[in-house]
């Protein structure tokens, strides 16, 4: 059944403020698919960008939206799925906002594993804010800070998040939609901290500053650089170098998530607090007994435990 985009969309910002044969959209579509097919109310959503051209989609998409400052939308984004465990959290944004200056946070939130969604269009560059290199720009590409092409070595940003932790990490394609649909979907459907890199193309400040052809030919250009997982699998690591495999790349559902974590820890030194001010009190009774061990009480317990345990002991 076809997709109602509108829904989705608030008309009235029409039309895209994204240049001609830019990438962008086509991952908007991808993600609208994937929420249609998940089947999620738009209350349910909230969607937090930085700066850049990829993070202008949270005032196209009509869910709860932030759109906040430059390199900061990963540490937003924890904050709202830490007061709001219940809503699905998402993040929208380029290779400049959320790695080259939001690095930091996208860190942290792969090592927590919290449960948001972070969809990271890298384009090679900084759209937006002037072409400046980043630090996914292949080397020795011309950008507006390195008119004579760029000489430092770039990051994976697939393989640095799977280091730090991420439950979830893939990596899908602007020109190969249907796929790049499955791969969000799946990312939006894991319990955790899930990553969708997306190799989108930027015609006019990456590929007209280093003569790549219209965003037909820029697409293919990028193309050369990707290979499928299943192929990777017969390829040697010479044939591999240089190149970036797409696909899940990983997935670990045994992994604690942040949120759960937390709540369990809560509800915990609730009853530990609980326990005490009723022992206090004099009107601690067995069941309240049986809501917590004693060495439940030892470990979260902030305070000095040895005089009350002692007395617990004559009980």
């Amino acid at each position: 059944m076809a997709v109602d985009y509108t829904k989705y969309l608030r008309m009235e910002k029409m039309p895209l403020y994204w240049c001609p044969g830019c990438g962008d959209g086509i991952v908007l579509k991808c993600y609208l698919e994937a929420i249609d097919e998940l089947g999620w109310s738009k209350d349910d959503c909230a969607m937090v960008s930085g700066i850049g051209c990829a993070a202008r989609v949270t005032g196209y998409v009509d869910f709860h939206t932030l759109h906040t400052i430059h390199g900061r939308a990963v540490a937003v984004a924890v904050g709202v799925k830490m007061s709001h465990p219940d809503k699905h959290v998402f993040v929208f944004g380029g290779d400049g906002d959320i790695v080259h200056i939001g690095g930091n946070h996208l860190l942290h939130a792969c090592r927590r594993n919290v449960d948001i969604t972070v969809v990271l269009i890298n384009n090679w560059i900084y759209g937006m804010t002037g072409g400046q290199h980043s630090c996914t720009t292949p080397p020795g590409a011309k950008a507006s800070t390195a008119p004579r092409g760029t000489f430092e070595p770039t990051i994976d940003v697939c393989k640095m998040a799977i280091g730090a932790g991420a439950g979830y990490v893939a990596r899908g394609f602007a020109g190969d939609p249907v796929r790049l649909t499955k791969l969000i979907k799946e990312g939006l459907a894991y319990k955790g901290f899930s990553l969708i890199e997306v190799f989108s193309p930027c015609p006019i400040n990456f590929g007209r500053r280093n003569k790549l052809g219209d965003p037909a030919k820029l697409m293919d250009y990028m193309k050369s650089f990707l290979v499928s997982s299943a192929k990777a699998k017969k390829m040697s690591e010479e044939e591999l170098k240089g190149k970036f495999v797409t696909g899940v790349l990983h997935k670990d559902e045994s992994k604690p998530e942040l949120t759960e974590s937390y709540r369990q820890l809560v509800e915990k030194a609730q009853a530990s607090d609980e326990y005490w001010a009723k022992y206090a009190k004099g009107t601690l009774t067995d069941a309240d007994k049986d809501k917590i061990t004693r060495e439940e009480l030892k470990g979260l317990y902030p305070y000095d435990v040895e005089t009350p345990l002692k007395e617990w002991k004559k009980l």
